[in-house]
């Protein structure tokens, strides 16, 4: 037991210190980037936005900083005698790749359930807050129990828009109203339809009903019946998808609940299910990133191919994960079905270590 807490704590503290090397770095390089991005902003307010943007930056190369924990300790162990001193007392060196393995899982169980809430809030806030400073607005659309709302406007008011349900690629909705705001915040007019269709730069409603807000007249004796009204209307299919914000600006805790009404709402919630599988499965990914990194870096001693050890397992790591993206891009697209897009590659990585870290002891 005191060897396993031994490992576990050379190999949690390595991985303390390079995470707080690449803190530091991802912050000045942001830091640069933002004050070339807003040179008008008070600096206070552009370290706000650096500090909201670091959890994210960091969370995003979590693997990364992982595999390079594991290979500088495996490369330490070998380097003092300490794995043969380990084999020499009649224990096989898998016996002190369980601890840095266990202490993997337990990172990324911590960095899932606990710093991902912390990832998805600073993210939501870091985005809104450049999209202020850049005069873009925040999101024009909002899902709820009731349906959806959207949101639009120029120089001449807002338009609020409700529908009770919407195609999977946004560009019809169903059960519509539009209601017209003045820039003073009173009523125009108000409009039902039972489809709207977005075309270019406007709304194409079908069966629609209007109603003349703005006058002192009976809204109602006036009001118009049309079977095609267009509503001009500065909303693009692009937009309209980027307001349901990246999933990684929502917590893994709310993701059921925002798939489940996203589904109800008539959207496709397949990016969103892959990524909250993908989430789930990341502990398994970290632990197989640890095996890759002892596969080829835990030796009976000190090798003089030692860089090239450490170089081919920080490449098999980067390959990894970049096969894990474009599992992730295939299950968002329909490829393939989304438990084998979030489970297949961390099975697979985690599988492919084990074979080869069995293969070096046996040799």
């Amino acid at each position: 037991m005191t060897l396993h807490y031994y490992f576990a704590r050379k190999f949690l503290w390595t991985f303390f210190g390079i995470t707080m090397i690449f803190v530091v770095l991802l912050a000045l390089v942001d830091l640069v980037d933002e004050l070339q991005d807003f040179p008008d902003l008070p600096f206070l307010d552009v370290f706000e936005v650096v500090l909201l943007n670091l959890p994210h930056a960091n969370y995003e190369i979590l693997p990364l900083v992982l595999i390079l924990a594991s290979v500088a300790l495996f490369v330490r162990l070998a380097r003092s005698s300490e794995l043969v001193v380990l084999r020499a007392s009649g224990r096989s060196g898998l016996v002190g790749l369980l601890a840095p393995v266990i202490m993997a899982g337990i990172i990324g169980v911590v960095a899932v359930t606990m710093f991902n809430p912390i990832v998805a809030a600073s993210s939501k806030r870091y985005n809104d807050l450049v999209n202020g400073h850049m005069n873009m607005g925040q999101s024009v659309l909002a899902i709820a129990s009731e349906g959806l709302w959207l949101r639009q406007g120029n120089a001449f008011g807002q338009t609020v828009i409700h529908a009770t349900r919407a195609s999977s690629d946004v560009t019809v909705i169903y059960d519509t109203t539009f209601i017209s705001f003045s820039p003073e915040g009173e009523p125009l007019r108000r409009i039902t339809a039972r489809s709207a269709r977005l075309g270019d730069s406007e709304w194409v409603l079908s069966s629609a009903k209007l109603w003349d807000l703005g006058t002192l007249r009976n809204p109602e004796a006036e009001a118009r019946q049309m079977e095609r009204l267009s509503v001009p209307s500065p909303l693009t299919r692009d937009r309209i998808v980027d307001s349901f914000g990246k999933p990684e600006y929502i917590s893994l805790w709310d993701l059921p609940e925002f798939i489940t009404q996203l589904e109800e709402a008539g959207f496709s919630a397949r990016r969103y299910a892959v990524w909250f599988q993908m989430e789930l499965a990341r502990p398994l990914f970290l632990m197989a990133l640890v095996l890759v990194a002892a596969a080829f870096t835990m030796r009976h001693g000190c090798t003089s191919n030692t860089g090239v050890s450490v170089l081919t397992a920080i490449m098999l790591g980067f390959t990894l994960h970049y096969v894990r993206n474009f599992a992730q891009v295939l299950g968002e697209n329909g490829q393939i079905p989304v438990i084998l897009a979030a489970w297949a590659p961390p099975i697979a990585s985690f599988l492919l270590a084990a074979g080869l870290l069995l293969h070096t002891e046996e040799g």
